[in-house]
């Protein structure tokens, strides 16, 4: 019922995972990070507890394939989950239970990692990984949303769309974007809206925010609304040319 992308950044290090389902609030159920170490997507009949056990043994320095094993073996419902996984290294582990509503499976490559089930076919992962691939110029949250376009484009969940979520982090414990579409007719293209709707503040605002290098950040509200608008300005400026996020780009 849901496919996910989990992947890195390589300019900032940064993690992320995008999904999407006919499935409401999939943003809320499916996606895991941990800050500089790793990431767990749960899905097709989700197992909540995966996410943060997962994030627990990958603080704890395991693999990806360890994790995913640690996972399942303990769990007597494994024929009917599916989880993929990201460890500190970047390396990519999943699990399809044999109960998974066809089409499922995972791939995955040195950028991403893919899982999905009840999906139209495995072009759907393979169209998703591949607009990840060729859109490397892209920032890092539409690279991930134009992927999740393609995907969709050729045939996403088999029963049709509902909700979809994009988690992004950096190097703190709260998220650079977290943003969700519970339920709506167009998940993915309402999705990129929201992610534009960040870049109006949100993107520039947060670089003044507490963090754990810095517990007060900067409270200046002239110096942050001055920075603010040329920061705004300059983005709008780059932004004229670069191809909208989610709209599947031409194969």
């Amino acid at each position: 019922m849901t496919w996910s992308i989990v992947a890195r950044d390589p300019e900032t290090g940064a993690i992320g995972i995008a999904v999407a389902s006919r499935f409401f609030a999939v943003g809320a159920r499916v996606p895991f990070i941990a800050p500089g170490t790793g990431a767990v997507a749960t899905q097709a009949l989700i197992n909540p507890l995966y996410g943060p056990r997962g994030l627990a043994l990958l603080r704890g320095g395991a693999g990806a394939a360890e994790v995913v094993h640690a996972l399942v073996a303990d769990d007597s419902g494994r024929d009917h989950r599916q989880v993929q996984v990201m460890d500190a290294r970047g390396r990519f582990a999943a699990h399809t239970g044999t109960d998974c509503v066809d089409w499922c499976g995972a791939i995955a490559d040195d950028l991403c990692g893919l899982a999905g089930n009840m999906l139209a076919g495995p072009q759907v992962l393979e169209e998703t990984a591949r607009a990840f691939r060729e859109n490397a110029a892209l920032p890092f949250p539409r690279r991930l949303l134009v992927a999740m376009a393609a995907g969709e484009a050729a045939g996403g969940d088999k029963r049709g769309k509902q909700s979809a979520g994009l988690v992004i982090h950096g190097t703190e414990d709260w998220p650079d974007l977290d943003i969700r579409v519970d339920d709506h007719p167009e998940p993915i293209a309402e999705l990129a809206r929201l992610e534009r709707v960040s870049r109006e503040r949100w993107v520039h605002f947060k670089r003044y925010l507490a963090t754990g290098a810095d517990p007060v950040g900067i409270t200046d509200r002239a110096r942050i609304d001055s920075e603010i608008a040329a920061a705004v300005a300059a983005a709008q400026a780059q932004d004229a040319g670069e191809p909208a996020a989610g709209k599947a780009p031409a194969a």
